[in-house]
């Protein structure tokens, strides 16, 4: 009766129907990019929604911090992001349960830009799932930190940690990819992980939850304060 009960508790969990509804998502605003002809030019890129810290600071534009996850400069762009939700995704959705993973996913892309709005250069724009992928390997991070004696946890730790370090490395001499937005990123998934828990694996104590969510406000706090002081 235990493992009959675990299983239906699970069996809800195992299709990936935000997984492939992001990707479904992203390639449809891809061929809109295409069809009005946006990725070649600044302005359309500024119109469709890209991040940009002086149109969030003088017109309030905070929904670029959103949106900005949504759209992308190329094919090639396009297809290394969707490569990498198709990866994550696959097993993270049903680890985390539906709702949270697609929580972690958006609140990543918010939280990777809004680092990016405090630290990076301000007259610049910025756009792509990037920010968001790199929160599902934070997600895995904390995972694997709150599971280190769990096989699976272990394995799908280490391929995050490699591929982390990895793309870390290669955004170093890539001058036109946003490093610090991979960083925020990343480090939203793991403080929203630890908060949230999952289905799968064990969760973090209620205290250590409370003083991620602390960590999390002041994380948010500062982006936002420091975002605002515009430098040209």
């Amino acid at each position: 009766m235990i493992h009959i009960g675990i299983k239906r508790k699970y069996k809800k969990y195992t299709s990936r129907i935000f997984t492939w509804s992001i990707i479904a998502i992203l390639i449809i605003v891809y061929a809109i990019e295409l069809f009005f002809d946006v990725n070649n030019d600044i302005n359309k890129l500024l119109d469709f929604g890209c991040m940009n810290n002086i149109a969030v600071v003088t017109k309030l534009q905070f929904w670029r911090l959103f949106t900005a996850q949504f759209i992308h400069a190329g094919f090639f762009h396009i297809i290394c992001n969707i490569v990498m939700i198709y990866f994550f995704g696959m097993y993270l959705e049903q680890f985390l349960g539906h709702i949270r993973y697609l929580t972690i996913y958006l609140l990543s892309g918010v939280g990777g830009n809004l680092l990016s709005f405090a630290l990076g250069q301000d007259n610049v724009i910025s756009c792509g799932a990037s920010t968001a992928v790199f929160g599902l390997m934070g997600s895995v991070l904390a995972l694997y930190f709150l599971n280190n004696d769990n096989i699976i946890a272990i394995i799908i730790g280490r391929q995050a940690f490699l591929l982390l370090i990895c793309n870390i490395v290669v955004d170093f001499f890539m001058p036109s990819v946003d490093i610090i937005g991979h960083i925020g990123g990343t480090i939203t998934g793991f403080l929203l992980t630890i908060i949230l828990g999952s289905i799968f694996f064990k969760d973090a104590p209620s205290k250590i939850r409370v003083l991620f969510c602390v960590i999390f406000i002041i994380y948010l706090v500062y982006c936002l304060r420091q975002g605002m002081v515009i430098n040209l």
